[in-house]
């Protein structure tokens, strides 16, 4: 037989429904309550702008650290790759070239990669390319372009490396 006794309480339904729409209301007023204070209160106003400043000007400051420091691991690893040293057998040449342009590449399609080093391997294939003019010109077309100003940083890092128009290069005209 069915027990014909209602039951003790409130359902879970019931009680989640009335918690619900509390937390609903009390959001609302508090949201009313504060655009009414931002619309009235001058002083709120003001701390409301001067607290949007300091996350503002944090912000650059951060930013502005971080470019430092992208700098100076950019000189960093440019004079490690100097003191390395690189190949001067012609042999050894053309596989390290093909194997920095490999890791580049790979290093490219990896997004959890470092641009940095990504851009250290080009410019380490681009220290043992004979015509780096040349070479520039293929890394401008093929390179995904944060890489490639980390490069060019490189370059202007290192005075080594002449991208400069030389006299044997006069002669020459480019197909593209």
């Amino acid at each position: 037989m069915a027990s014909t006794t209602p039951s003790s309480g409130p359902s879970i339904t019931t009680i989640a429904l009335s918690l619900t729409a509390a937390l609903t209301t009390a959001s609302l007023a508090y949201a009313l309550y504060f655009d009414h204070r931002r619309r009235t209160d001058a002083t709120f106003r003001r701390s409301l702008k001067k607290e949007h400043k300091k996350i503002h000007l944090s912000a650059k400051q951060e930013e502005a650290a971080a470019q430092t420091a992208q700098k100076e691991k950019i000189r960093r690893v440019v004079a490690e790759a100097n003191e390395e040293g690189f190949p001067k057998d012609p042999e050894e040449t053309e596989g390290y070239f093909m194997q920095e342009v490999a890791r580049g590449e790979g290093m490219c399609t990896d997004s959890a990669a470092d641009p940095v080093d990504a851009a250290l391997c080009f410019y380490r294939a681009l220290k043992v390319y004979p015509q780096p003019r040349e070479l520039i010109g293929i890394y401008d077309k093929t390179v995904p372009k944060p890489i490639l100003d980390i490069l060019a940083e490189m370059i202007a890092v290192d005075p080594e490396i002449n991208v400069s128009g030389s006299s044997s290069d006069a002669g020459h005209a480019t197909v593209e």
